[in-house]
């Protein structure tokens, strides 16, 4: 069997289009899905190609080589983005962004992802990496997922199974495949549950840099601390190399200015690295996963 059998597919298409840091070369082909019970079978028609295999979010914490993709892209959006609600559980796809599963859940009158509703990725993303933002994580309300293993066997897995820490889960080491999350929320006022949304929306709008594409936080917090702290303390803000820049309105984001390539970034956030290191003896890692570098 084919990729097309599985999937809508599209080829030499520029990962740029695909990532909020708007970078990256193409991919050689890009395969979505046209169902959850699609994705097992096309990974395996897209491993038997022997080329390599991303599987692909909202592409929001990510940074592409400049050269691209050289295999298979496959994109859980548009297609596997079901959310439903029962009771006090809201189950949502992979591909199902996680601002639209945080107002499914506020429309239902249930109250714990308020956190996520500014979060610019997808269930898969944000489990795969225990996204979370203002206290909150995807491991405090999650439920039970359905997984694919390596062996594209399918298995169910709750928090601590999935060994889920600060913006970590077994899934990195792993390799395995978010097909949809389950999430115990809080039964609480709408009305409340959109003022807390719209209270987090504002403090991120007057904190982060939303005007440029970029990946999120681009390092993870250290013990103790703050990535943002240290680079600002570093006397970094604003370091410019190429089209790439450390955000004069929040330190903690590398920005593209418009025409950054990944390798800008990638040197930027070496030298960043490299000075926080000789300030503080802190070592920063990186947040964002590089991919064909």
């Amino acid at each position: 069997m084919s990729l097309a059998d599985y999937a809508e597919l599209r080829t030499m298409v520029p990962m740029s289009e695909l990532t909020t840091f708007r970078i990256g070369g193409p991919a050689l082909t890009v395969a979505a899905p046209r169902g959850l019970s699609f994705v097992a079978p096309l990974l395996t028609a897209a491993r038997e190609t022997g080329a390599p295999v991303l599987v692909l979010g909202g592409g929001s914490n990510l940074l592409v080589a400049d050269k691209g993709f050289s295999g298979t892209v496959v994109a859980m959006r548009p297609y596997c983005a079901d959310i439903t609600v029962e009771g006090r559980i809201v189950t949502a796809e992979a591909g199902a962004t996680l601002a639209a599963v945080a107002a499914a859940a506020r429309d239902a009158g249930l109250s714990g992802l308020e956190f996520a509703a500014g979060i610019p990725g997808t269930v898969g993303g944000g489990l795969y990496m225990n996204a979370g933002a203002y206290g909150g994580e995807l491991s405090g309300v999650l439920l039970r997922a359905l997984l694919l293993d390596a062996d594209l066997h399918e298995y169910e897995a709750d928090a601590a199974g999935l060994d889920m820490s600060y913006r970590h889960t077994a899934l990195m080491e792993r390799g395995d495949v978010v097909l949809r999350a389950s999430f115990m929320l809080t039964p609480a006022s709408p009305a409340d549950i959109s003022a807390k949304m719209e209270d987090l929306a504002k403090r991120r709008r007057e904190k982060q840099p939303l005007t440029y594409p970029s990946a999120g936080s681009t390092f993870k917090r250290p013990a103790g601390d703050y990535a943002a702290r240290l680079i600002d303390a570093a006397g970094l803000r604003g370091l410019q190399v190429g089209g790439a820049a450390v955000s004069e309105k929040h330190a903690g984001f590398v920005v593209n200015l418009g025409e950054a390539t990944a390798a800008d970034v990638r040197a930027l956030m070496a030298q960043v690295t490299k000075a926080v290191y000789e300030r503080f003896g802190v070592t920063l890692e990186p947040e964002i996963r590089m991919v064909g570098f």
